[in-house]
């Protein structure tokens, strides 16, 4: 269908999982996708070159999202290098799991500067290309829970939820300019770990879904590709929750 043809899309966290999965999806359907991560590496090297297969001009910006000074410097490359930026899918971050009372600040911190202030950098350093175009779509990757809270996850919980207010106070400022903020609540998402759960908990785990299965992440992906098309132009401030269900 080719329905991002033209557009530029950038993905943070893009080497891999979720983030790597939106990159090919995006560029499948005609995009030229510019992806960040931490540092150049094997994963990013081999998604490079798939992603020129389909789509020559794209590109990898070795970038810290939680650092903002180095988030100013992506944002000036790309308007350098395209002019623009169509889509903006935050995919970054990281878990540092424990209960409350065994939580060291450092965790806490470490989990919102990577989840909750990555998203911030991004939004401030590409809000004003978009509010010249008077267009653009911001994708946010929260989580289900941010949405239900999980024991153990409290600062990961809070940094989702704090996504999810961003996102929507953001749909209201900017909105009147033509930009959408969307947020994404992915629910569990079936991965190496997973698989190797002993089959009893793992049967438990899909039986609390609705559907009967995890997510994966194809299931994401081609939900920042809705949210990233002009088949959504009438959506922000928004919270999908991919998950099978299992949030109802």
């Amino acid at each position: 269908m080719n329905i991002l043809k033209d557009k530029i899309a950038l993905v943070t966290g893009g080497s891999r999982g979720i983030g790597r999965r939106t990159a090919l999806t995006f560029a499948e359907e005609g995009a030229t996708v510019i992806f960040t991560d931490l540092q150049e590496n094997e994963a990013s090297a081999e998604l490079l070159a798939e992603l020129r297969k389909m789509s020559p001009k794209s590109c990898f910006i070795a970038s810290n999202a939680a650092d903002y000074d180095q988030t100013m410097a992506v944002a000036e490359q790309v308007q350098k290098e395209y002019g623009r930026l169509d889509a903006l899918v935050n995919n970054a971050g990281i878990t540092r799991d424990n209960l409350l009372l065994r939580m060291q600040p450092k965790d806490w911190d470490l989990v919102m500067e990577v989840n909750l202030r990555s998203v911030f950098n991004y939004c401030k350093a590409f809000v004003p290309m978009m509010l010249k175009q008077r267009s653009g779509s911001i994708i946010n990757t929260a989580s289900v829970v941010g949405v239900n809270g999980n024991a153990g996850q409290c600062n990961y919980s809070a940094s989702k939820a704090g996504i999810i207010g961003f996102s929507k106070s953001l749909a209201k400022e900017v909105g009147s300019r033509g930009i959408r903020c969307n947020a994404i609540a992915p629910g569990l998402i079936e991965s190496a770990m997973t698989q190797a759960m002993p089959k009893e908990a793992h049967d438990k785990w899909l039986a609390e879904i609705p559907l009967r299965r995890g997510g994966t992440d194809l299931d994401i992906a081609r939900t920042s590709l809705f949210l990233a098309s002009d088949l959504s132009e009438y959506i922000t401030g928004q919270v999908i929750c991919v998950d099978g269900g299992v949030s109802l």
